[in-house]
């Protein structure tokens, strides 16, 4: 994709974050402002990343974006919208709580959302976009770069993530619902020598850690793990 169409996708990533943004401090967001709340975060919080909710109408976003000026070829191509013979364009999230993803420059390249209620998948992601590449970015590293630290942090997920900055943890960061990489670690290797892994000590955490540990080590840095018992 050109420099230009990457600079629009970019735009109506913004334009989705503002608008999920206002949406949370809505009426219609008290459910998602409430969920953020009961987990323990502030308001202060919820501001520094941006969180916010997308409502429980299937293609409202869409017909936002619309009003914005944004063709259906663009919005297909940002993950944000499907586009559909039948149903004409939808929305990928929707009465989820929200939170957009940024690149190391703070620029909104994706989302994840956390459904509220019950209903599949628990957490969905932005598809992979000319402007998301999964395994090049990290959750929560626009901050951890200046975290002024000689560590970083590795969770598992975004609230992870977000309850560490909020308890002064400024270096924390997350992979992006897929599992860590090497490009991850190579990308890590630029502000820092030592990572730090604090995964869920189940057994899918473990099992995380110690394939995380091989990668982190491959790339040439010291890592140690957090038990997290009890």
């Amino acid at each position: 994709a050109s420099d230009v169409y990457k600079r629009q996708l970019l735009e109506a990533n913004k334009e989705a974050a503002k608008y999920f943004y206002t949406l949370l401090r809505s009426e219609r967001g008290s459910r998602a402002h409430e969920y953020f709340k009961n987990r323990g975060l502030s308001e202060k919080t919820l501001q520094k990343f941006g969180l916010g909710y997308s409502d429980k109408y299937s293609d409202d976003l869409y017909r936002y974006l619309r009003t914005k000026g944004y063709e259906d070829e663009l919005l297909k191509d940002s993950g944000l919208v499907s586009i559909d013979e039948q149903r004409g364009g939808y929305d990928k999230f929707w009465n989820r709580a929200m939170f957009p993803i940024m690149d190391v420059r703070g620029k909104v390249i994706g989302f994840g959302g956390r459904v509220m209620g019950e209903g599949e998948p628990k957490y969905l992601n932005s598809p992979e976009t000319p402007v998301f590449d999964k395994s090049r970015n990290l959750y929560g590293l626009n901050f951890a770069r200046t975290a002024r630290q000689d560590n970083i942090i590795l969770c598992e997920g975004y609230m992870d993530v977000i309850a560490m900055h909020q308890a002064g943890f400024t270096q924390a960061v997350a992979s992006l619902g897929t599992a860590f990489t090497s490009g991850q670690a190579n990308l890590l290797r630029r502000y820092t020598e030592n990572v730090i892994l604090s995964y869920d000590s189940d057994g899918a955490g473990v099992k995380a850690a110690l394939r995380a540990i091989g990668i982190l080590k491959e790339a040439g840095l010291s890592t140690r793990v957090i038990d997290m018992k009890p």
